[in-house]
């Protein structure tokens, strides 16, 4: 049984005060019912944000018990970032959490406690409830299509596969042994690359059912413009992650040049029915594949 937890949070740009608090009150309520005593805290890391306001916000959280809102006056990288909170934490244990991602319910900590078997547990992410205005949003029918595919029996099949930093608890020796790769400037595959590393290592990693909640979906522009920054990473480290894409095969397959005339005749096209009102999923992947296999050196 896991008795002390370092929480963290990288964050840029996001007001984190509401989500700190929940997690200080979850906490709290475990230090004070456990049989032995439970040690925490909960690091936020700001990695060079520029909206004043919301850094002002956030330094609330150093007004609650065993927790710190660390200032980083330059933008690092949310790779550089999560190492420098696992540097700065004391204990065993690591919990790290996405800034942007809701807390489900109550036992959201106490389901990690019993984990100290396996040096990785992956808890897993899920769409919070639909709204209206999200029926045409891209991000959330990609999102709530992809749940199917991501049961905890087919993530634990998948092993270091289904490996994802948005919700994951590690060993502190482990991380530290294994940090994440610093020239993922962006998010985006730095988690697919850190969750090879591991495998590589011979760690071992559990999967739970132990979802944090995705509630906040940028606009379609938005979603296109961050899946084709992580296209260009993914390309860029095409030969650190091959195995890991499916995208990196087709690149290197006899398909490349098909999909990459395609994408040169319709992607244009395909961008626009994706930035628009009525996104079309199918689509989607197809922009993908078209947008990596256009890519250069």
């Amino acid at each position: 049984m896991i008795t002390e937890l370092s929480i963290l949070i990288p964050v840029y740009n996001g007001n984190v005060c509401s989500a700190v608090k929940q997690l200080s009150t979850l906490c709290e309520r475990i230090a004070m019912d456990a049989p032995s005593p439970f040690r925490y805290e909960i690091l936020v890391a700001d990695d060079g944000s520029e909206q004043k306001e919301i850094v002002e916000a956030n330094e609330v959280i150093n007004q609650l018990p065993h927790c710190r809102y660390i200032i980083r006056e330059q933008n690092s990288g949310s790779a550089a970032t999560r190492n420098f909170l696992a540097s700065q934490s004391q204990y065993e244990w690591l919990l790290f959490m996405d800034c942007d991602m809701e807390i489900p319910g109550m036992d959201y900590i106490m389901r990690y406690l019993p984990c100290d078997q396996t040096e990785v547990t992956n808890g897993g992410i899920k769409v919070g409830a639909c709204q209206e205005t999200h029926r045409h949003n891209l991000r959330y029918i990609y999102e709530k299509s992809a749940e199917a595919s991501h049961t905890v029996d087919k993530r634990q099949a998948a092993g270091f596969q289904e490996f994802r930093s948005a919700n994951f608890l590690i060993r502190r020796s482990c991380m530290l042994s294994h940090p994440f790769d610093e020239r993922f400037l962006k998010s985006g595959y730095e988690d697919v690359c850190l969750g090879k590393t591991l495998h590589e290592a011979g760690a071992s990693i559990m999967h739970i059912d132990n979802p944090l909640l995705i509630c906040d979906f940028e606009d379609n522009e938005g979603f296109i413009r961050k899946t084709e920054r992580n296209m260009t990473t993914l390309f860029h480290f095409r030969k650190e992650l091959k195995g890991y894409s499916r995208l990196i095969d087709y690149g290197d397959s006899i398909l490349h040049l098909p999909i990459r005339l395609w994408h040169a005749l319709f992607g244009s096209l395909e961008r626009k029915n994706l930035t628009g009102k009525h996104p079309c999923l199918w689509l989607f992947s197809l922009y993908k594949a078209g947008f990596y296999c256009s890519l250069k050196d």
